[in-house]
Parts: structure tokens; sequence; C-alpha cells
């Protein structure tokens, strides 16, 4: 469990009630499952009433029991091996038709991160972007495809757009060696969270660059770096995590670059139309 989280817990077993520290102890045993239960499936599986559970996230310091079980769930995303995450996806689903739930939530994802981002943190994101000397994205595994995707379009409306690749920590620093003020790292990390995208975001803080972050919450282990910190909101599905509200989230800020350079956009889309043309790039069938 999160440091924090199982400190807390631990450190508040006895001086809970009775009742709430059998709630303790069966997070504290099983997290990975009580972490997707209802208040009331809670207090079903431990014996107490759904009140005491509710009394129990709130003798934590949470302001009841949604917040407490979110700050479960971060941690479950987080470290959760492979396997572990088909056991509770699978729990948490069920028979449902798996097809129109994932959609479904899909749709939620993106709803709530639309509502939710900080736009002046994103509109700050898109004018360093605009006018910065240097980019790099970074990011790793599952994020690496989001990095790919924003390097190759990013590359086509800004000079200088450097994809970190993700090897070793020596490498990646030696990607950076010239990384400087007026420069911006934008990196992306999801659960479960990469040590090396930790590295480059201090890295760079240490050379005076910018950071743009994007990531799932402000605990996440690269938000505290951040000058510019952007949330999307991602979740498990099966073994994976669900990476569609932080690529809207890109899209966007692509769209939002591009709007603060529209002359230099256009120059750049139509010299590359020249090039795809006389080199064939595209199939015009």
């Amino acid at each position: 469990m999160a440091t924090d989280l199982a400190y807390l817990l631990e450190t508040r077993l006895p001086h809970l009630s009775k009742g709430q520290a059998k709630i303790a102890r069966a997070v504290l045993s099983d997290y990975d499952k009580t972490a997707y239960m209802t208040a009331g499936k809670l207090a079903e599986l431990v014996g107490v009433s759904e009140s005491t559970v509710v009394r129990f996230a709130i003798a934590l310091g949470f302001d009841g029991y949604p917040e407490f079980q979110a700050a479960l769930q971060k941690f479950v995303r987080a470290h959760l091996t492979p396997n572990q995450r088909i056991e509770v996806s699978s729990a948490r689903m069920g028979s449902a038709d798996l097809f129109t739930a994932v959609m479904n939530g899909e749709i939620e994802k993106i709803k709530y991160t639309a509502e939710h981002i900080d736009r002046a943190a994103f509109d700050g994101a898109v004018e360093k972007a605009a006018s910065a000397n240097r980019i790099y994205v970074m990011g790793v595994r599952s994020s690496s495809t989001l990095a790919s995707f924003l390097h190759y379009n990013l590359s086509m409306i800004c000079d200088s757009v450097s994809l970190v690749q993700p090897t070793g920590s020596g490498e990646i620093l030696e990607q950076m060696l010239d990384i400087q003020e007026n420069d911006l790292l934008i990196a992306i990390s999801f659960p479960r969270y990469s040590s090396r995208v930790q590295t480059a975001v201090r890295y760079a803080k240490a050379n005076g660059a910018s950071v743009m972050a994007l990531t799932d919450s402000p605990q996440s282990p690269i938000a505290g770096g951040a000058d510019f910190l952007l949330e999307a909101q991602s979740d498990m599905v099966s073994f994976v995590d669900s990476l569609i509200a932080p690529l809207a989230t890109v899209n966007a800020f692509l769209a939002a670059v591009a709007s603060k350079r529209p002359e230099e956009v256009r120059r750049r889309l139509d010299k590359l139309e020249s090039i795809w043309d006389a080199y064939n790039v595209y199939d015009k069938r």
C-alpha cells in the first residue's frame, strides 16, 4: 500500500473502535479487493454496519468513504502486478457486457477530465510549448505510446522537439544533456509509475527547464516537480490502463499549441506536404 496510507492505517489502528479496527485489518490484508468495494460491500465483508465504514474513513482524516476509497484505488493502480490486475478487474466487472462497460467507462473518464482539468495549467503549458527553445517529450512503457504520438505531431508544428528514449537512467540524461532554461520537458507517467521519468523531471528542474506533467493525480511522483500539472483520469481495464482521457488531453494540447502559431504551422505543413508528394510517402489512389 502507498506508504502514507499504510502508515496511517497502522498507526491509527490501536486508537480505532473495535469495528473500525476490523475494517483496517481487512483493508491491510486484502487491499486489492477492498479498494473497489462499496461501503456497503465492505461492511458486509467485515461484519459491521455501513455507517461504521463511513465513520472509519472520517476517523482516518478523509472527508468520507469515497475519498478514502480513491486513495486506496490509486495505490492499486500503481502497484498491482498484471495478474493481480486481471483478478481485480474480473471481480469488478463480473459477468457484465465487457464491451459496453469499457466503452461507457472511457466516456466517463473523458467527461471527468474535461470538467476537472486545471485550465490555467493547461493554458500555461500551451504558452510555454509555443515559445520554448526546445521541447523534450518522455513517457515509459504504456505511456511511451502517448509520448510517441505527441512527439510525432508536435514535431510538425514546433522546431526542435526531441523524444527521450526510455533507456537506462544514464542514457536518458545524456539525451537531455543540453536542457536548460527556456526549454520544456513534457513528462508523461501513469500507473505503474516509472522511476526513469521521475529522474528526467528532477534533471530538467535542476537545469532550469520548465516541466509539464501529464499524469493521473496530484499524488503522482512527477506531480511535485511540475510547473504545469495536467491531470487526466486513468483506470484499470483488465491488466492494462485506460489511456483514452490522456490521449484526448494530448489532442487538445496539440490543437491549442497549433493555434498559437498559425503561420508557422501553415509554413511547416506546406513544406512537409511537398516532401511527401516528392517522395510518394502516401498512396494517392
